[in-house]
């Protein structure tokens, strides 16, 4: 016989919510007691009542225990459920198609549909292999050149890295498309020379570690406006496309761009800093060489890279990597050799330490004329040990800013050398903040002291350029243990220094910060792109550093994009 309890002790789990939520709206009772009185948690109560109030929960009487009541599906409408699921839909696209067309069927029916049927479930895939982006963007198939760009004509999108367009005009002026087209560089049918280079240009520019991570950056059309194409090409393309490069057409792109930079009076020239890098290699099956680290003060497995950097602009002008260890000692000839192909006629003065060549080989590039160099002696115990007995010593001077021992003493003497030919300059400095004195070894017998001095000083700027390479371009990361591709990456990292010390020329108050500064103040960012009447806008929202890049003459620039029919380009900084 039913009494009381039947309301206050429900035994159906449909009845037992209806009572909790009258227990809360009608007896106007606390969370915490309902939850106590009908075995819920108070967070549960408060759930009920907030589903309860928007209507969320219906309390129509259920079905009775026991038995199922399932809709019936129509014929045809199983045969629409069959034929989606062959075309590979899951059970939510089906369903959305079908409220689509007017059919209200939820999901669960869907599914108990598909079993009859005798379909399984689909395994789970992520958005990416549906074809669609975590905000719901459709995915591209492929990349593909834009070949008409009037086809962009009125389209607006945002783009998460829309900041890298800032370095266009700066591609522009140093003749990007003329560059890969000298160079003959090859392309595909779907995509030019120009656009794979200027993919691989713009991740360097992002400071993206490695191309592997290049799906980051696949669906920004931003990213793909600034290469010529619809979106960025994926990592199998790339790698492809990097591996098909030969030694040559590397060579041939080098060439081409510190042709073109020296026209635009970049580089200064005069003085050339000389260094060797190892970017380390962790691989088992690597058959790469091991090298001396500097960094890392040890020996190690690595592909061995070569750097000449200009010591006025501190710009990279030069860079190889397919280099042996027996072929390490013949680099400064090699530098030299490219140096007159692409500059004759003016002096020059190559500066490195004593590890970079051989006495026999500072012999040969004694012989050639208007070069000279700086460099160290390596010192032994018996060296180091004759300096104090020597006489004639002077204070000099060296105007360099920031400097802890700006006044060291030096003795300026000739002297000859084991497998030099010839008289050589020794200068060795002391009190420069080195336990051990230094000694300068140069060709140079004319050049004041000071001069000498100071300007082997400046080596450490060569040093400091590999260390943002390998902070910001991500010079270590290896890109792979086959030598030519490594010489392309790190090509790719001296266009893009030298396109960061443009933009930074023109930055006011900026202008000596390193790439890694300017990215993360200017270069980062979003933006909204349109393309409206034959002109590319880009709005940038506003941010602290804005007025910056207001001032700059963008007007005198070439606002255009070559590779994409000299469509016109416009910046607005909110």
């Amino acid at each position: 016989m039913r009494d009381a309890r039947y309301f206050t002790h429900p035994k159906s789990e449909w009845q037992r919510r209806y009572e909790a939520v009258r227990a809360s709206f009608v007896e106007r009772l606390p969370a915490k007691v309902v939850a106590d009185r009908f075995g819920y948690t108070p967070t549960y109560i408060h759930l009920l009542r907030h589903l309860f109030r928007t209507g969320k929960i219906d309390f129509g009487e259920p079905p009775a225990e026991g038995t199922a009541v399932r809709r019936k599906v129509p014929r045809e409408v199983r045969d629409k459920i069959r034929s989606w699921r062959e075309n590979r839909l899951s059970a939510g696209e089906i369903a959305q198609l079908l409220s689509e067309d007017g059919i209200e069927l939820s999901v669960s029916t869907v599914e108990r549909v598909l079993a009859e049927g005798g379909f399984k479930k689909l395994p789970r895939r992520t958005r990416l292999k549906l074809g669609m982006t975590v905000k719901g963007a459709k995915v591209p198939e492929r990349s593909y050149s834009i070949l008409d760009p009037r086809s962009l004509e009125g389209k607006r999108f945002e783009s998460a890295s829309a900041g890298v367009l800032v370095f266009a005009p700066f591609l522009t002026h140093l003749g990007i498309f003329d560059l890969v087209e000298e160079a003959g560089l090859p392309g595909t049918k779907a995509i030019s020379a120009l656009s794979y280079v200027l993919s691989f240009l713009e991740l360097k520019l992002l400071g993206n570690e490695r191309y592997a991570h290049v799906g980051e950056f696949a669906f920004d059309p931003g990213l793909g406006l600034f290469a010529g194409l619809n979106v960025l090409p994926k990592c199998t393309a790339m790698s492809t496309y990097s591996f098909g490069l030969d030694e040559v057409h590397i060579q041939r792109i080098q060439t081409a761009f510190v042709k073109r930079a020296i026209k635009l009076g970049l580089y200064d020239g005069n003085i050339i800093n000389l260094d060797f890098h190892t970017v380390p290699h962790y691989g088992e099956e690597s058959v790469l060489e091991k090298h001396w680290a500097g960094a890392r003060g040890k020996v190690m497995k690595g592909a061995l890279t070569f750097f000449a950097q200009d010591t006025g602009s501190k710009l990279l002008l030069y860079a190889e990597a397919d280099i042996q260890r027996s072929e390490a000692d013949d680099q400064v000839m090699e530098f030299l050799s490219f140096w007159h192909k692409v500059r004759r006629g003016v002096p020059l003065t190559l500066v490195f330490d004593s590890r970079l060549t051989t006495y026999e080989k500072l012999s040969q590039l004694n012989q050639v004329a208007g070069v000279k160099f700086i460099t160290l002696r390596r010192r032994g115990e018996q060296l180091l040990g004759g300096v104090d007995k020597l006489e004639g010593w002077k204070r000099i001077h060296i105007p360099h800013e920031k400097r802890k021992f700006p006044n060291p003493q030096v003795h300026d003497s000739t002297i000859a050398l084991r497998g030099y030919e010839g008289d050589i300059r020794q200068v060795i400095v002391r009190g420069n903040g080195h336990e051990k004195p230094a000694f300068l070894i140069s060709n140079d017998f004319d050049l004041d002291v000071e001069l000498l001095v100071g300007n082997y000083a400046r080596r450490w700027r060569i040093e400091n350029g590999i260390a943002e390479a390998v902070k910001f371009f991500h010079l270590n990361s290896l890109s792979s243990p086959i030598l030519t591709k490594v010489h392309f990456d790190v090509v790719l990292t001296m266009i893009a220094d030298t396109l960061y010390t443009m933009l930074a020329k023109k930055l006011r108050g900026f202008e000596d910060c390193d790439a890694s500064k300017l990215y993360r103040h200017f270069v980062r960012g979003k933006g909204t792109v349109m393309i409206e009447n034959g002109k590319v806008q880009v709005i940038y929202p506003r941010r602290a550093h804005n007025p910056i890049l207001r001032g700059v003459p963008w007007k005198n620039l070439p606002m255009t994009l070559p590779w994409m029919k000299n469509l016109e380009l416009e910046f607005q900084f909110s």
